[in-house]
C-alpha cells in the first residue's frame, strides 16, 4: 500500500504564481500544482491536496484558523500516514507551535513549510521547501511524531523557532534546540532529538483563550504604558517580554503594578527578549521580586510557544496554579530538560 500525504494549502507566498495578463502575483489553483512543481510526479506516493476556500496571508492568522486546521486534520487523520501545511512565513512559527499543543500524543508527521518567494516564480525556493517537506513526512513517518517546519535544508521543532530574517531564504532559527535532522544529499533525522512516539491515543484540543497580552520592556517606560496593559478588561494572562535572564526594573510603580495585577488573579508569563537562552528568576536581584511576587517562568520557550501555550491553557480552564505548574513542564518538548 502506497504512503499516503495530505497536503494542506492554507495560504501565503509559496502559493502564489504569477498572472500572465497583469503580472501581478495571484493565488495558485492548487489542481494545477504538478504543473508548477512537475517533480512530484516522480514521487512513489499518494499525494492528495485541501485547501481552504479563502486562502489566508498568515498576517490575519488568529485561533479561529487554528482550530479550524486541526478540525481538518483530525477529521483526515486516520486516512494519512503525514501531512505537509503550506503556509505563509510571518506567523508560521505561532501556527506551529499551537499545533504542537492542540494536537497532543502524535503518531505520524505533521510539517509546516512554505517559501520566501512565490511558487511560480524563477528563483523560488518554495519548490525545495515542498519536495523535501513531503519526503520527509513518507519516508520518516515511523520516525517522525511531533508538529515540525521544514524550510531551507534544515527541519526544525514546530515550537522552537522564531521567523529570525525576511530577506534571505533561511528565514527561521531555532536557537534553543538543535534541528531535527540534517538535510543535504541524504536527509538524516537525528533521532536522538525527536520526541518518543506516545502509547496514548492522539488528543486533538480545541478550545483557545485569547485574552491575553504581551507587555515588552524597555529603559523610559511610562508608568501608564504598564498600567494600560495590565487593566485591559477581560485580562487573564500577560507575557512579560523581560532582558536578559529575566530581568525587569525594580522600581515601585514597576513592582506594584505588576504584584497587584498578580493579586487580581492575572497570570503573569516571563519570557526573555532574546532569541537564544533562558529565563533565570533570582539570578540577579532584579528578577528576584518578580519570583517571589508569583511571576511565571517561561525558561527557555520561545515567545510563540509562550503566547499559544498560554492561550491552550486558559482554552481548558486551568487555574494559576495549575498554569504556573504545567509551564515549568513540556508539554511537546518547547522546554529544555535543564
Amino acid at each position: 500500500m502506497k504512503t499516503k500525504i495530505l497536503l494542506i494549502y492554507t495560504g501565503g507566498t509559496i502559493g502564489m504564481v504569477r498572472d500572465s495578463e497583469t503580472k501581478s502575483l495571484v493565488p495558485l489553483n492548487f489542481k494545477e500544482l504538478t504543473k508548477q512543481v512537475p517533480e512530484l510526479n516522480f514521487f512513489d506516493y499518494e499525494i492528495e491536496s485541501f485547501e481552504f476556500e479563502e486562502p489566508i496571508d498568515s498576517s490575519n492568522v488568529n485561533p479561529d484558523f487554528w482550530i479550524d486546521l486541526v478540525n481538518i486534520i483530525e477529521e483526515k487523520y486516520e486516512q494519512y500516514d503525514g501531512f505537509v501545511i503550506l503556509h505563509g512565513t510571518d506567523t508560521m512559527a505561532h501556527t506551529a507551535s499551537a499545533l504542537s499543543f492542540m494536537i497532543q500524543n502524535l503518531h505520524k508527521p505533521i510539517i509546516l513549510t512554505g517559501s520566501q518567494l512565490p511558487i511560480g516564480t524563477i528563483r523560488t525556493d518554495g519548490k525545495e521547501n515542498l519536495i523535501t517537506a513531503i519526503e520527509i513526512a513518507a519516508t520518516q513517518k515511523d520516525d517522525l511524531h511531533e508538529v515540525a517546519v521544514c524550510f531551507s535544508n534544515k527541519l526544525y521543532r514546530g515550537n522552537r523557532i522564531t521567523k529570525h530574517n525576511a530577506e534571505y531564504f533561511n528565514a527561521f532559527s531555532s536557537d534553543n534546540y538543535p534541528p531535527l535532522a540534517e538535510i543535504g544529499i541524504n536527509i538524516r533525522l537525528k533521532k536522538n532529538y525527536i520526541l518518543p512516539k506516545s502509547n496514548k491515543e492522539t488528543i486533538f484540543y480545541k478550545k483557545l483563550n485569547n485574552n491575553i497580552a504581551i507587555l515588552k520592556v524597555f529603559p523610559g517606560m511610562h508608568p501608564s504604558y504598564i498600567k494600560s496593559i495590565l487593566n485591559i478588561e477581560n485580562i487573564q494572562a500577560v507575557v512579560l517580554e523581560t532582558y536578559g535572564a529575566g530581568n525587569a526594573p525594580t522600581e515601585d510603580y514597576f513592582i506594584k503594578e505588576i504584584d497587584k495585577a498578580i493579586k487580581k488573579g492575572i497570570n503573569i508569563i516571563n519570557v526573555t527578549q532574546c532569541q537564544a537562552g533562558s529565563v533565570h528568576q533570582g539570578q540577579y536581584e532584579t528578577s528576584l521580586s518578580l519570583k517571589n511576587m508569583g511571576v511565571i517562568s517561561a525558561k527557555d520557550m520561545t515567545l510563540e510557544a509562550t503566547i499559544t501555550k498560554l492561550m491552550h491553557l486558559l482554552g481548558n480552564d486551568l487555574d494559576s496554579t495549575k498554569i504556573k505548574q504545567s509551564f515549568s513542564e513540556s508539554i511537546s518538548g518547547e522546554i529544555s530538560k535543564k
